[in-house]
């Protein structure tokens, strides 16, 4: 029987810097559109639940809207700044990133990140924009505004482009990942170059994904393991080392999500449900950047 646990157990950045393994979202459920400054007074108390829960780690962005909601929780949850590991994205910003990280700070009531990511890389039009980008970011981290530094839906050709002129390496990649994008050579090159992995967009194959072949193996996988689906597609992510971002507008999903924390699925597990999930294709986000059936 799985027990709840909300401890959430933490591993190591290559920075050294330690992350916990589960993630709450601000995205997806809860994304506000750009101008929109109306308070979610629902996304606030998510995330104060979702912190007393035990969700120390809190993901956000720019692009979401919801810095502020965030900024709020926190303040009223009561849990030490010192115990919370905090990580938001810069996309608009992403010309003046000294500005754009000032400007979340602000609205998040806070006086650094743990983790400051660029939230996506097609705003450059050149190698050498992506590179000046990344060298902001790496001041950011020189001021102190952001303890870690990292990218998120990177593909390997950028990546290439920004190591060609880092001094300090992307301490993590945040990529839509689930059985159907597994993405085995993007994360074959990540774990290659010493680039932790974030999962977004973790339970794809139950919500806009549904009905396909891994169905099955994930029902019979949760009544082995006395949990739900939900939360063995969370340990074929944490068991292969990656950190998944999860999101509910539903408290009690929340507390379900933790059991995956009481789990551990054998490896044979993780590889059958990566295998059945080749035989679909579902990318669910960023798709105008890709082939319809590109993989990577």
């Amino acid at each position: 029987m799985a027990q709840l646990n909300t401890q959430i157990p933490s591993t190591n950045l290559p920075d050294g810097r330690p992350i916990p393994t589960l993630g709450y979202g601000t995205g997806t459920a809860w994304f506000k559109k750009a101008g929109d400054s109306t308070l979610d007074s629902k996304l606030v108390e998510s995330a104060k639940t979702a912190i007393k829960l035990g969700y120390h780690h809190l993901d956000t962005a720019e692009a979401y809207n919801t810095e502020v909601e965030l900024g709020a929780a926190i303040r009223e949850s009561g849990v030490p700044r010192t115990k919370l590991f905090v990580t938001t994205k810069v996309l608009g910003g992403v010309n003046d990133i000294p500005k754009a990280i000032s400007a979340s700070l602000e609205k998040l009531g806070l006086d650094y990140l743990d983790l400051y990511l660029l939230h996506n890389p097609y705003f450059a039009k050149s190698d050498e924009q992506l590179q000046g980008a990344w060298k902001a970011m790496e001041e950011a981290q020189h001021s102190g505004k952001a303890k870690s530094i990292g990218v998120s839906n990177f593909s390997k050709s950028h990546l290439e482009v920004i190591l060609q002129t880092a001094t300090i390496p992307p301490a993590i990649n945040q990529i839509e990942l689930h059985p159907y994008l597994s993405r085995q050579e993007l994360v074959s090159y990540l774990r290659e170059k010493n680039i932790a992995i974030a999962a977004f967009a973790p339970q794809t194959p139950l919500t806009r994904a549904k009905g396909g072949p891994i169905d099955e193996l994930l029902t019979s996988l949760a009544e082995k393991y006395k949990v739900g689906p939900g939360e063995i597609l969370l340990r074929w992510c944490i068991d292969q080392g990656f950190v998944p971002i999860t999101t509910s507008s539903k408290d009690e999903r929340l507390r379900e999500y933790l059991r995956a924390l009481g789990v551990k699925l054998e490896r044979g597990e993780v590889e059958k449900i990566t295998s059945l999930g080749t035989q679909k294709h579902y990318r669910a986000f960023w798709t105008k950047n890709f082939d319809p059936e590109d993989p990577s």
